[in-house]
């Protein structure tokens, strides 16, 4: 039955880590129905996230590889420092800065405390509303290479925001690039590149804590690995859909379907269905 609850699991972490839904909080959720009623737990969450972001890396393979190769040409002085790519190089990095030090430093609140479903509903709905306003009050006239280092690091603070199951990395990520003005294909690409290193990170990091300590990983790692590589597969599909969707459309339907879940979700759990 394992298998079958990770390739379930794997297409849900894939179908939604890319959309502003928050794929921890469906992860949180699916584990309701499963047997048992288990929570996956933050390691199964953090690994199969590897999957999401390798298909990131695929889509934008080309912008990577040129933004490394510049970013690093500038170091050896071959590359203009104010070469655009270089600029992003660093954006990326700076921008990372934040959820690595609050990674560490509220680690173990991030495992525990912060996957109460009370508070994964309440952010489900706080953080769609402040999507939907930015969304539609933020300026659209911003492409991405008007990034600046102020908002790189904004954007970066927001991604820690990502850590609480609910909040959604790209939703928070996003929401800042809109209410900073910027054009929604310019904000949600510079959220993919930027959750590149801190998905990564964060991955080996708890894939080489479960290594040592086997028993964090509750599914087994052979299929947290299927649901990794079926995570994989169908983020591709997802973030293909996305980046064509939001070239020509508001994010109102996840706004909507972000306060639709919140809300029945504080229902069932104030009636008592569901324990959190």
């Amino acid at each position: 039955m394992q298998w079958i609850e990770a390739i379930l699991l794997g297409i849900l972490q894939g179908a939604t880590e890319f959309l502003p839904i928050s794929s921890s909080a469906h992860l949180r959720i699916a584990g309701l129905f499963l047997p048992g009623a288990e929570d996956p737990g933050a390691t199964f969450t953090a690994i199969t996230q590897i999957g999401t972001e390798l298909a990131v890396v695929l889509f934008f393979w080309r912008d990577i590889v040129r933004i490394v190769q510049r970013w690093f040409g500038a170091l050896r002085g071959t590359v203009p420092k104010d070469d655009p790519d270089v600029r992003m190089g660093w954006l990326v990095i700076i921008g990372t800065v934040p959820i690595v030090v609050a990674g560490v430093l509220f680690q173990s609140l991030i495992r525990d405390q912060l996957r109460s479903l009370w508070i994964t509903a309440t952010v489900l709905i706080v953080f769609g509303l402040i999507l939907g306003a930015a969304d539609l009050l933020g300026r659209r006239d911003k492409g991405l290479q008007q990034i600046t280092y102020r908002d790189g690091i904004l954007v970066g603070l927001a991604q820690v925001l990502s850590l609480i199951p609910g909040v959604s990395r790209s939703g928070a990520t996003t929401t800042m690039g809109r209410a900073l003005g910027y054009e929604r294909p310019a904000a949600a690409k510079y959220a993919f590149l930027l959750a590149i290193p801190a998905v990564f990170g964060a991955g080996l990091y708890e894939t080489y804590q479960a290594l040592t300590e086997p028993s964090d990983v509750g599914y087994g790692w052979g299929p947290t690995i299927l649901a990794t590589v079926v995570a994989f597969g169908v983020g591709l599909a997802v973030i293909r859909f996305l980046m064509a969707y939001i070239s020509k459309r508001s994010f109102l339907p996840f706004v909507v379907y972000r306060v639709a879940l919140g809300t029945v979700l504080l229902v069932a759990l104030g009636a008592g269905w569901i324990a959190a």
